[in-house]
């Protein structure tokens, strides 16, 4: 295996579980991952928040933990990455209104790269019209736009990954296992126990 680049645009109040455990598992397997913010630099924290299934109508929302970025925004050039994550929780809501970040965007899905996003990190690729045509899931309350945007929404269990070529999608956290799973598989990473 080779090791990727991966770069993985995240916010303040971004899903914590969303953020750290595919920025933690990544480079695990030997992958190098830039977490960028726009606005903030290296160095710089982004507030992170505790999504969590309690029986409510929706999920409820605690105080995660201030995630270190380890590169700067502005200093990016998706060109030099092989991939792409975007994770969920409230950022995706401004994110997607920053156009250096739907260029980036662009810049992946154009490049037929791997993408992985979860939860409304949907909403991202969702504003930079790629989705269109593609077979994902999301968070469910989020399943009307991605319709709306021409995708072929799938409404799977929040433990569940739906992949279509080089994007892999889940619902929400509990899909870790199975969504990180399938995003290692389309990046070739090969795993020996």
């Amino acid at each position: 295996m080779s090791a990727k680049k991966i770069l993985m645009i995240v916010g303040d109040f971004g899903e914590d579980y969303e953020i750290m455990v595919p920025f933690q598992a990544l480079q695990m397997v030997g992958h190098s991952v830039d977490a960028v913010c726009p606005g903030k630099e290296k160095g710089d924290s982004i507030k992170t928040a505790i999504h969590d299934f309690e029986g409510d109508q929706t999920y409820s929302e605690k105080p995660g933990h201030n995630f270190a970025l380890n590169a700067t925004f502005d200093d990016v050039d998706p060109a030099a990455y092989d991939a792409l994550v975007l994770p969920g929780g409230r950022a995706p809501e401004y994110l997607r209104r920053e156009d250096g970040v739907l260029e980036m965007v662009n810049h992946f899905v154009e490049a037929n790269k791997p993408v992985a996003a979860v939860c409304h990190g949907l909403q991202i690729l969702s504003a930079a019209n790629a989705v269109k045509d593609k077979t994902i899931t999301a968070y469910p309350a989020c399943g009307p736009e991605m319709e709306a945007a021409g995708a072929n929404y799938k409404d799977v269990a929040a433990t569940e990954v739906v992949t279509d070529g080089n994007l892999v999608t889940s619902p929400a956290w509990p899909g870790h296992p199975k969504w990180l799973a399938a995003f290692l598989d389309v990046l070739g990473t090969e795993i020996s126990l």
